[in-house]
């Protein structure tokens, strides 16, 4: 059902999907308020914080920039804490500089809280700072490398 999606599973889109009408830290609570969080706008702030969007709560998608709905998609992504977090080119829309930030973030978190990152992407410099690679060729997945045992 959507609701253990919502728990388990969080998807960051390359095009953001934030909701226009709705400032950023509406946009973070909505997976929450979904779920039946008790307290969905305190952690919907404190997730913005955490990518550096505090100053940016009120703020409407239209007023800010590429990376910051990336980061608010981002805050979206990680608020019901999911024990997978899914980035479909999540540098894809975004400058040099400010893909490269948002790519050490995702590290970041998925490192931080024990969390599964699936990465899509055509960036070879992306992809090759992931632990595994799977690679697809009109829709079929190519022989994957092998997968290391760390236990």
């Amino acid at each position: 059902d959507c609701f253990v999606r919502v728990r388990n599973i969080g998807i960051v889109f390359q095009s953001f999907h934030l909701i226009p009408n709705m400032t950023a830290l509406e946009n973070v609570a909505v997976p929450l308020e979904l779920a039946g969080h008790a307290d969905p706008f305190s952690v919907a702030a404190r997730e913005l914080a955490a990518v550096g969007l505090s100053d940016r709560v009120t703020h409407y998608p239209g007023e800010l920039s590429g990376g910051e709905q990336q980061r608010v998609a981002i805050a979206r992504a990680l608020a019901p804490s999911p024990r997978i977090l899914i980035a479909d080119e999540p540098t894809g829309n975004l400058d040099q500089a400010t893909g490269r930030q948002v790519a050490d973030l995702l590290f970041a978190k998925a490192a931080g809280r024990g969390m599964t990152l699936v990465l899509v992407t055509h960036d070879p410099a992306l992809a090759a700072r992931c632990s595994r690679q799977v690679s697809m060729r009109s829709g079929r997945i190519e022989a994957p490398a092998p997968v290391k045992v760390t236990a």
